[in-house]
Formats: structure tokens, sequence, C-alpha cells
């Protein structure tokens, strides 16, 4: 059976909260019931079937024909299912998932994949800060699952990561996992000032220009087998990734500002 399908009638005059708009809120109901939900953010009144064709089909696979920066918390509290996403995404894409796949087909907004506890969210575009960090309120960013961003990150991507694993193919911002609680942050690209600030444990790989903070310490190379054992982690993700581990790296140790169980890799040339 085909996937339940919701396609863009015209630009949305106003934000839109698609937080009902996953497999487990959506199952079971009819074609009426689901046009009948409310998406609206404003003080004017706005209901699906007025912002979107629906094509009825499986509630375990849903589709978007069409996007907009100001489709918010796409895919949010996703347990389940997958949800395709052609176009942009606005606020919170994947904000607390747990299960189940996200995929933007474009760029998404800031806070995208905030507490994300499980599942995979990939974003074939650019992403804005706060890749993977805490919302207003909260203490902890992604706390499990992958991240895979196929263009650029801004600032602040991986702050407060608990677990799990994010992978940035083009450059990211400055304050890359900042506050780092524990997993891992591949950055393919060059990453901008102050990576890995008051970083506790983790590991944060960069592949490109970066300029570590003045507490983080040299302390040695790292092995054949581990460089094996990360690429054969990353390549059903990111072949761009998998290679790049496959190289020399100098290991450097951090932030020494505060616990100092991290470790920043970059390749040994640059370092």
């Amino acid at each position: 059976m085909s996937a339940l399908s919701f396609k863009l009638r015209a630009p949305p005059p106003q934000r839109l909260d698609l937080s009902a708009l996953v497999p487990a809120r959506l199952a079971g109901l009819d074609q009426a019931a689901i046009e009948r939900l409310p998406i609206g953010t404003t003080r004017a009144p706005l209901a699906v079937g007025e912002a979107f064709a629906v094509r009825m089909g499986e509630a375990a696979s849903i589709a978007f024909e069409g996007g907009s920066e100001r489709f918010d918390n796409v895919g949010a509290g996703l347990d389940g299912g997958d949800i395709v996403l052609e176009g942009d995404a606005g606020l919170f894409a994947g904000r607390g998932m747990t299960a189940g796949r996200l995929e933007i087909r474009g760029n998404a907004g800031a806070f995208a994949a905030s507490g994300l506890k499980g599942g995979c969210v990939e974003i074939g575009g650019d992403v804005q800060e706060h890749l993977g960090g805490p919302a207003a309120g909260k203490t902890r960013g992604v706390s499990g699952g992958v991240v895979v961003v196929r263009g650029r990150a801004g600032a602040r991507a991986g702050d407060r990561m608990r677990r799990g694993l994010i992978v940035i193919e083009g450059d990211a911002g400055e304050f890359a996992a900042a506050r780092m609680i524990a997993g891992t942050v591949v950055i393919c690209g060059a990453a901008g000032r102050l990576p890995g600030y008051l970083m506790r444990r983790g590991t944060l790989l960069i592949g490109g220009a970066a300029e570590p903070p003045p507490t983080f310490v040299a302390v040695g190379g790292t092995t054949e087998v581990f460089a094996a054992l990360l690429a054969r982690a990353l390549a059903p993700l990111s072949r761009l990734a998998a290679g790049l581990a496959e190289v020399p790296w100098q290991r450097l140790a951090g932030d020494m500002a505060t616990l100092g169980r991290g470790e920043m890799l970059l390749p040994r040339q640059k370092c």
C-alpha cells in the first residue's frame, strides 16, 4: 500500500505545527478526521485539509509533497514508521524522536533533532543552529539515535549531546559539540571557533580546518584498529565520513577546563 500523502496546496499563511502528523497519531483515522486536525499556530484557525490535499495510504509511511521553512515539528515524537519530506522544514524537526526514520530532502531550521532519543534523522541540505541541542528549559541534547546532515550545520551542533551519532558532511559553525557529555560527532568539513568547548566526554572528529581551544592537549595518535572500526560504523551512513575515518589522526584530550575525558581527532597533517 502507498504512503499516506500530504500535498501542500499553497505557501502556508502562518507557521504550522505538524507534530500531529506522525504514524502513531494518524493510525485508525479516516480522511475526514485527518483533514480536521488543527495545525495552525496563530489566532486564525487552520486545519490539515486547508493546507494540504490528503491522499490516504498506509499511516506507517508518511510523505509530504512540498515543504516550507514554516513547517515546524515535522516528525516530532516519532516512535516508529517513516516520514519523507520533499522540501524544507522549519524548527524542531524530529524533536524528541524515539524510533523510526525522518528524511528531509531540503534544508532544516534550528533545533533539528532536539532531544533525539532514537531513530534516524537525515537532512539532505543545510541545517541551522542548535542541531541536536537542548530546547529552552532542557539540559540535554541528543541522547541516542543517528543524525546525518548532507550539507552544512550552524552554530552549536551537538550541544550537550549525551550519546548517539551526528554526521555533518559539510562545515559546522562555532561551538560544535560544546558541553558534550558523551557520543560521537563527525564533521567532514571545517569547524568554526572553539569546537568542543567545555566538552566532558565523547568523540569529536573534524576533517577540515579547526582551531581547538587552548585547553585541549595532544595525547598521541589513533590506532589502525580504531580507524577501521570507525570507518565500518560510518560506511552505511556516509561514504564521505567513512573515508575520512581512515586517514592518520592526531588525538587531543579535553576540555581540560572541565572533566577533560573527551577527545578531538584532527588529521595529523593539520595539527
